[in-house]
């Protein structure tokens, strides 16, 4: 079996994150992918995130409909920093049969990973999956190989091969210029947020006034 884990704070969840998580799970073949909000994400400042229920609820209602999404409360059960490395040990641990885990992380994410927690760990455990999309010249992200070897990996056909054996993909998904903080702004002014995130999300948002 082959499990995606995609974290992030989602305050909130939007359509770029749903159709990133698609396109990834279709492109590599995933049986599930588990959306998995943080509690205190490590690289976000103390109290900038709408409360852990809010944002579960919304993730939850998000996906709803699409039988290969799920959604875990595995980082808002544990307390303190919501560090990745104990999220994997986690899925690692608690799943039966020997499922290969497939880290999915944007291009900025995987940009600055080696401040991350157990970076090389991270790397030794799981796959990897880097979901990119193009920049203004219409020329997908490129990560140079000097930095990948120094990360263990070396390159294999289309992907990079870690010393570990797990792998290391670059896949180059739609490009929705769409925002959490855009959406944030948008409420703040009081502008509509329609078609930017699913409409149980925005109608959620607006009956408990999460923003």
């Amino acid at each position: 079996m082959r499990i995606g884990l995609f974290g992030g704070s989602y305050n909130p969840i939007h359509f770029g994150h749903l159709r990133a998580a698609e396109e990834v799970r279709e492109a590599l073949k995933l049986d599930l992918v588990y959306f998995i909000p943080a509690a205190a994400p490590p690289h976000k400042p103390a109290g900038s995130l709408a409360p852990t229920d809010h944002r579960y609820k919304m993730a939850q209602l998000a996906i709803k409909g699409n039988r290969y999404f799920m959604v875990s409360d595995v980082e808002i059960r544990r307390s303190g920093a919501s560090y990745t490395i104990d999220t994997l040990r986690h899925f690692i641990a608690s799943m039966r049969g020997g499922p290969q885990f497939y880290l999915l992380l944007g291009g900025d994410q995987f940009a600055e990973i080696d401040t991350w927690k157990e970076a090389s760990e991270l790397m030794r455990l799981s796959n990897l999956v880097v979901h990119t999309r193009q920049n203004e010249k219409n020329e997908p992200l490129r990560v140079s190989l000097a930095a990948l070897t120094r990360f263990g990996y070396g390159k294999k056909d289309d992907h990079y091969v870690h010393q570990s054996g797990h792998t290391l993909s670059f896949v180059e998904t739609t490009f929705l210029p769409i925002s959490a903080s855009l959406i944030r702004q948008k409420i703040a002014a009081r502008e509509s947020i329609r078609y930017l995130l699913p409409s149980d999300v925005a109608e959620y948002i607006q009956r408990h006034n999460v923003y």
